[in-house]
């Protein structure tokens, strides 16, 4: 792939809707991304949608500043173990492994946004590990991981749930997994991916009730 520049201003607000995007072939046969944000080549900081076909397996590599992942469908598996949906890994920096789906998955990925210092390996199985109430009635919260400035978590909004309004700094992304989250700005159903600038605001919310992965603070570098 030559150097590309997607969503690359962190500076700005962006809304993308992953349904719509066409897949694209990576170098693997058999693996598809739609590419959400990117800022480099191959070899990219970047946020996508990636498909497994079954049976598609990379050959071990290293991420040198680090891999999330959530696992949407199916079935990822690497030489540490199998990682079933609603699965989130953290892979830290300098980390390698060679990941491959028998039988097929869609994941949420990120590359190439951490720490260098941030050297734990996180795997959480968002299904099964227990949640906590959020900050308002009808809010419930899985922290994934935090380092520095930077948060991450799970949050499941039940129908009707409205937030307070709020700023965030160092910014927040969100990938919506389910249901139709919103906030003055607009509706985002699911495969919605948001992400507001440092010291953005709005007041979110959801009728239809919604869960969506949520990133904060990760945004000051740029």
């Amino acid at each position: 792939m030559q150097e590309l520049l997607l969503n690359a201003d962190l500076t700005h607000r962006c809304v993308v809707d992953s349904t719509q995007l066409p897949w694209l072939e990576s170098p693997l046969p058999g693996v598809q991304r739609r590419l959400l944000a990117r800022d480099g080549g191959e070899v990219a900081r970047a946020t996508s949608v990636v498909r497994y076909a079954s049976g598609a397996r990379f050959d071990a590599h290293e991420h040198e500043l680090g891999e999330e992942i959530l696992v949407l469908e199916g079935t990822l598996s690497d030489e540490l173990g199998d990682y079933g949906p609603g699965t989130f890994i953290k892979n830290p920096p300098g980390s390698k492994h060679a990941p491959f789906s028998e039988s097929g998955c869609t994941l949420f990925v990120k590359l190439r946004h951490l720490d260098p210092l941030d050297q734990h390996r996180v795997i959480v199985p968002t299904r099964q590990a227990p949640w906590r109430q959020g900050l308002v009635p009808g809010l419930t919260v899985l922290p994934l991981w935090e380092f520095g400035t930077c948060h991450t978590a799970m949050v499941r909004w039940a129908p009707g749930t409205f937030f307070n309004p709020h700023r965030h700094f160092g910014g927040e992304e969100i990938f919506v997994v389910e249901g139709v989250f919103s906030d003055e700005h607009g509706h985002y159903p699911q495969g919605s991916w948001l992400r507001s600038p440092h010291l953005s605001q709005h007041q979110p919310f959801s009728r239809e009730g919604c869960l969506i992965l949520v990133k904060t603070g990760h945004l000051l570098d740029d």
